[in-house]
């Protein structure tokens, strides 16, 4: 898979699949205004994501703004390693609203 889709998973639920990079996340913005809902809680799954680059992270920035200028409450879960490297190296992890890791 080239690109990425944003998935309904459920209410208040998306989950992200293939690869987060510049060629996929502005199409994924123009998904997430779409599916976003207009007030609750939102939980985005990235279990599915394949690859990603710091456009991945812009990506998820920007949701953060969609949800907070919505007064949505999101949660990110199953960041994967790279974007996790890639935020932590841009002093930008603490931004994230990580959901704590599931006991496996």
């Amino acid at each position: 898979m080239k690109g990425a889709r944003l998935i309904s998973a459920g209410p208040g639920r998306l989950r992200v699949e293939g690869a987060l990079n510049f060629a996929s996340v502005t199409g994924l913005v123009t998904e997430a205004e779409a599916l976003f809902p207009a007030t609750g809680r939102l939980r985005i799954d990235l279990s599915g994501v394949e690859s990603a680059n710091s456009a991945g992270l812009a990506l998820l920035l920007e949701w953060l703004d969609m949800a907070r200028s919505r007064r949505l409450d999101l949660e990110y879960l199953n960041l994967p390693d790279a974007l996790g490297r890639i935020a932590a190296f841009s002093n930008l992890g603490t931004l994230l609203p990580l959901a704590p890791p599931t006991p496996g």
